[in-house]
């Protein structure tokens, strides 16, 4: 009987969905498991074969689970605003809301076909008001908390205004130490000019400290798409949508105070089982630096400004300061003399990015004409302004010692400017020196004190002469939340005198509202400007910014716990049933944003005591990438004629990208080849052995370059299992690698195997004998094997074990039920819907996703009888078998004794025997 994966797929693709196989819902019998995957975006071009990669990966562990008895929650969804719907919106003038659910459609066509395990009762999409709802209360609540330090949790606004009621802005009324709370700015007043100020002004003040705020941030704003972009859709000062100019500008925006949960964000990922690359990743991101505050004068003037640095032992050192481009200080310093060069600099600085001005190492600057004073030795030092300093992180000034820092070194070399070497034996005339060991000198006081001692002095100095203060600093920004787009989650935010103010949570959703264009106003305001009575019912109008794309995707997680659920976001009983994500699979560039965004809101939620964890994902698994297999022919010069690539060095060639799609283990269809283009319909072809041999190489996969593989081809030739199995043998979870079809026959042969195994020309066959020794090894040792690599994510060493099984039960002619049955439940996380079949076929009504998953019995597993190589002198001369628990003594006896022995040993005795058990026996003459 011939195996009919097309018919058996559909047929249990089909069923599945009949009988709600993959619904979930809380059961406390079972033990949970929650596995996600990374929320997708449904774009237009569909999935390729790489995507699926992670989705299958996930599919298998999750399955696997429920065969070991969990409860397993394994929902999918889309993550359906973003920036490129609403880009073809303004092409076509079709509404993002259409393509969007069209673009769903296909990918939820296509992932269907592939037989995961998704419960699609769950879907969400972050477009839909029921969804983003909740994304608006979150923001509500954010906007309505503020964030305690001694506390270490947000607390409600209303607590905050209560101690500036009776405190003002400090801890209590000897009105010395400020609350320790997070904010803009530090700000001090009393309580009774707290009490003093206006309703405007105080709920403007409140601003310096509430988690979801407005305030100036330094964007990167696209004039051409009419929108803020963030970092990784900027690209060499260009937008990654368009390629048009992006600048660095100064905006009023929505932001959320991410930097308050610096720490927490720190100390968790000590409790996460992600790979240490990743966490040292976040720690990097997050960028903890313990240091000291200093204040400098500006020579001549009553302006003063701060610096950190996490070595102020090194002041003595310093021989410039630079100023970030951005600065409020550039205009405050900069004189008459250098404010046109200072002007043409910043210009030029405004259309990079802050992540290209990090990887550059090219050295630019300007003198700004101004001078600070060191505030240890008097002197004044030069002002200067560069792109090399970044004004989100410190104070946005620095003090430079080029002594003994790379980039102030590279500076001063550029610029001709002072290097003063503060460490005894430091040779500075190439490079800087690290400074982290060694015998101060040129340093005042300091002189003659190692490192260590010299950062403890400097300390105690600033703090007795009050020069500054001690201080931990964050590498981490709050996150910029406004888009001046269409498609995206409209704020529950509208404006009264000027001021913001959240709408009641019973007007929850706010809903996206309909616009005749998608493109910002005549008046240069975003999209939502061209909404009719976009206004409260009291005729307030509302925000017309939009919510960035991961506002969504940062909470979804907990929305699929309870997805139908209009009451809260999520019920108790369902957050405390599945609590968190225990396995969290996608690709490596959510590294940063979105984990880190994911965490924050997270953790805010725990604060308000709406969920029971404060990490979202327990476990995270990064899947590489599978890059494209381009395939090439030659095209001999001035010609139309086609040089197999064995051939082509004979001639001057161009090479040519072919779409692999008409490729076939590297030989070129040249039929179809001929009708992909006009001008290849009269084409000739110089073939090797009858046959066109193309060139191939991995590279990114991509339209242009021909290599994009549609899964749906696949499956339509080999089937989904077959691609489920090939995606996962083509090599480990977490590497990338090409893609390469040379081998997906092997693995299809595979399953035919297993099929043959089952069935004879009449239909399936199974044997109810008594399976034997050899049978049970076999078996039992593929069950110990894949059992570790599902925990372990090896997966393409799995595949491999299955072929070896399978191989040695072909040989073994074994197709008895006890061997087949557990040989079809190891495999059914890998092949679903061919594992069903034979599963239906041994007799069972329930489905294969119901068993149990078997258990190794190390019994079948220990070797009855061991060979030895006996070896004379160290070289191997004969094998003899011994029974597996043989003492030494009896091996060494019998080795002797064996008349092969004899011919070696030559009548001499031997000096003497060496028995590595279960490895060698040596006699040595």
């Amino acid at each position: 009987m011939d195996y009919n994966f097309k018919a058996i797929e559909q047929k249990w693709q089909a069923a599945w969905k009949a009988n709600k196989t993959y619904q979930v819902k809380e059961d406390r019998s079972k033990p949970k498991y929650y596995v996600l995957d990374m929320f997708p975006y449904p774009s237009g071009a569909g999935l390729h074969v790489g995507h699926p990669l992670g989705y299958i990966a996930s599919d298998i562990y999750a399955r696997h689970k429920r065969l070991q008895g969990y409860n397993v929650l394994h929902p999918m969804g889309y993550d359906a605003y973003g920036l490129p719907a609403e880009q073809y919106a303004i092409q076509t003038g079709q509404h993002p809301a259409v393509t969007t659910a069209k673009n769903i459609a296909r990918y939820r066509e296509q992932l269907d076909k592939i037989g995961f395990c998704f419960d699609w009762d769950r879907e969400v999409r972050t477009c839909e008001p029921e969804y983003y709802k909740w994304t608006q209360w979150a923001f509500i609540q954010m906007f309505n908390s503020y964030y305690d330090h001694d506390a270490n949790k947000a607390l409600p606004i209303a607590e905050l205004v209560k101690a500036f009621e009776k405190n003002g802005s400090y801890a209590d009324n000897n009105q010395k130490i400020l609350l320790n709370v997070s904010c803009s700015e530090e700000l001090v007043f009393t309580a009774n000019e707290w009490k003093a100020k206006s309703l405007r002004e105080q709920q403007n003040l409140l601003m310096n400290y509430r988690i979801a705020y407005l305030g100036d941030s330094m964007v990167n704003w696209c004039p051409k798409l009419g929108t803020v972009l963030a970092n990784d859709e900027v690209s060499e000062g260009l937008s990654l949508r368009g390629g048009y100019p992006v600048e660095q500008k100064v905006m009023r925006q929505w932001c959320l105070r991410i930097s308050a949960y610096a720490q927490r964000l720190l100390d968790g990922l000590d409790t996460l089982d992600w790979s240490d690359s990743l966490k040292e990743t976040q720690r990097n991101w997050i960028g903890r630096s313990e240091g000291t505050e200093l204040k400098f004068k500006v020579k001549d003037s009553d302006i003063d400004f701060t610096v950190f640095t996490t070595r102020a032992d090194t002041v003595f050192g310093v021989t410039f300061m630079v100023l970030a481009p951005e600065s409020e200080l550039v205009d405050q310093l900069t004189t008459p003399k250098q404010k046109s060069e200072v002007d043409t600099y910043i210009l030029n600085t405004k259309k990079r990015t802050e992540r290209e001005r990090i990887a550059d190492r090219r050295v630019t600057g300007v003198f700004s004409g101004a001078y600070a004073v060191n505030p240890f030795t008097n002197e004044p030092i030069p002002v200067w302004i560069s792109d090399y300093v970044l004004a989100g992180y410190g104070t946005g000034a620095i003090m430079a010692v080029p002594a003994h820092d790379s980039r102030d070194y590279a500076f001063a070399k550029h610029f001709n400017l002072p290097i003063i070497p503060l460490i005894e034996g430091a040779d500075v005339s190439e490079e800087s020196f690290d400074a982290k060991e060694g015998i101060m000198m040129n340093s005042g006081f300091l002189n003659g004190l190692n490192v260590k001692e010299a950062i403890a002095r400097t300390k105690d100095y600033v703090t007795e002469n009050n020069l500054g203060r001690i201080k931990v600093n964050y590498r981490l920004r709050d996150a910029i939340f406004s888009r001046q787009r269409y498609w995206g989650e409209p704020f529950p935010v509208y404006y009264k005198d000027g001021m913001p103010y959240m709408l009641d949570e019973q007007r929850l959703p706010l809903e996206l509202p309909e616009v005749d264009k998608f493109l910002p106003t005549d008046t240069g305001e975003p999209p939502l400007g061209n909404a009719k009575n976009w206004k409260t019912e009291d005729g307030y109008p509302l925000e017309l910014n939009t919510m960035p794309g991961f506002a969504g995707s940062s909470a979804y997680y907990l929305r699929y716990m309870d997805p139908h659920n209009d009451r809260t976001l999520v019920s108790k009983e369902a957050n405390n049933y599945w609590e968190q994500v225990d396995l969290y699979v996608g690709g490596t560039e959510h590294a940063t944003g979105h984990l880190i965004y994911s965490r924050f809101w997270d953790k805010f939620l725990f604060d308000l005591g709406v969920i029971c964890k404060d990490e979202p994902f327990k476990r995270l698994i990064n899947q590489g990438m599978i890059q494209g297999r381009s395939n090439f022919v030659y095209r001999i010069k001035d010609t139309n004629t086609f040089i197999s690539c064995n051939l082509k060095d004979k001639y001057d060639t161009t090479e040519i990208h072919v779409d692999v799609n008409m490729v076939s283990n590297d030989i070129l269809d040249v039929e179809k080849f001929k009708k992909w283009s006009p001008d290849y319909a009269d084409a000739e072809f110089i073939l090797e052995e009858g046959k066109y041999v193309c060139g191939w190489a991995v590279e990114k996969m991509s339209k242009s370059m021909y290599n994009v593989v549609n899964p749906d081809d696949i499956v339509e030739k080999f089937g989904a299992d077959t691609l489920r199995l090939y995606e996962m043998f083509l090599g480990p979870v977490e590497q990338s690698k090409p893609w390469d079809t040379n081998g997906i026959d092997g693995v299809h042969r595979f399953l035919k195997k297993i099929w043959n195994l089952c069935t004879n020309e009449n239909g399936f066959e199974f044997s109810d004998s008594e399976a034997t020794k050899d049978e049970l090894k076999a078996l039992h040792k593929l069950i110990r094997k894949v059992s570790w690599d599902i925990e372990h994510f090896s997966y393409n060493t799995s595949v491999s074990a299955f072929m070896i099984c399978v191989n040695e039960l072909t040989s073994l002619k074994c197709n008895k039920r006890s061997i087949i049955e557990p040989l079809i439940i190891l495999l059914t996380p890998f092949a679903p819907h061919f594992c069903e079949e034979i599963w239906e076929a041994l007799g069972h009504k329930n489905s294969i996703c119901d068993a149990k998953w078997p258990e190794c019995n190390e019994a079948y597993l220990q070797e009855s009888v061991f060979t030895y190589p006996i070896s004379f002198n160290g070289r191997t001369r004969f094998m003899m078998d011994f029974a597996a628990d043989a003492s030494i003594d009896d091996i060494k006896s019998a080795a002797l004794a064996n008349p092969a022995a004899q011919k070696w040993l030559e009548g001499k005795n031997p000096k003497k025997i060496i028995v590595v058990p279960k490895k060698i026996v040596n006699i040595v003459i």
